[in-house]
């Protein structure tokens, strides 16, 4: 009885442990994600302020948290940005530099130096809600792997997401369903933190020919 007891309290314990390791994970790319997202506000930076002004701002803050994670993984904490950095690194990131801020910003960046609007900012409102979205819905009720690190229930909210955006931007069915199936099969390809550049790229190039046609 005593062996029965003991067996059950270590199964309920484990079972505490994996349910607060993935409320952990979970946390953790909600506040990942939610400061991911906020690169769809640079459409808003660009058409009031201009292009250009808006490369530099994205420019200044790429350097900023380069040099904050580069003093980060040195020794030298960086107040907020190093807190915000280790409470939304993934696991594969702990004790060396969080790329992704850099390649999000240069995504960013590379859409509005490549594309005219509104293709650049169909491809940044792609990488912002595209991406961000899948993630979440990935990581909460993702079950059915189809690449590694995607699952079909994120790769769907992807989809969900890119058409409603580019649909809403273009008015035209046709373009909103070839952005959307495009940006779903950039997103759901394993390349890490580089789909930050690759999504953003590969949607602009596609609504640009798109919208000339």
């Amino acid at each position: 009885m005593a062996d029965l007891k003991a067996i059950d309290t270590n199964i309920q314990s484990r079972s505490r442990e994996r349910i607060a390791s993935v409320l952990s994970d979970l946390r953790g790319e909600l506040v990942r994600k939610s400061i991911h997202m906020l690169i769809a506000f640079v459409p808003g930076i660009a058409t009031l302020a201009g292009v250009m002004p808006t490369l530099a701002i994205l420019g200044v803050g790429v350097l900023a948290y380069a040099s904050a994670e580069y003093a980060r993984i040195h020794g030298r904490r960086v107040v907020l940005i190093s807190s915000l950095t280790v409470l939304a690194s993934r696991p594969r990131d702990r004790g060396r530099f969080v790329l992704g801020p850099v390649t999000l910003g240069v995504g960013a960046m590379l859409a509005l130096l490549l594309y005219p609007a509104p293709a650049a900012f169909i491809a940044i409102y792609a990488l912002a809600f595209g991406d961000g979205i899948a993630s979440l819905v990935g990581k909460a009720i993702g079950r059915t792997k189809i690449l590694p690190g995607s699952t079909l229930e994120g790769s769907f909210a992807c989809f969900l997401a890119v058409f409603a955006v580019s649909f809403a931007m273009t008015d035209s069915f046709s373009i909103g369903l070839a952005v959307a199936l495009a940006a779903t099969v950039l997103e759901a390809l394993p390349t890490d933190d580089m789909d930050n550049i690759i999504l953003p790229v590969g949607v602009g190039l596609l609504s640009t020919i798109l919208l000339a046609l």
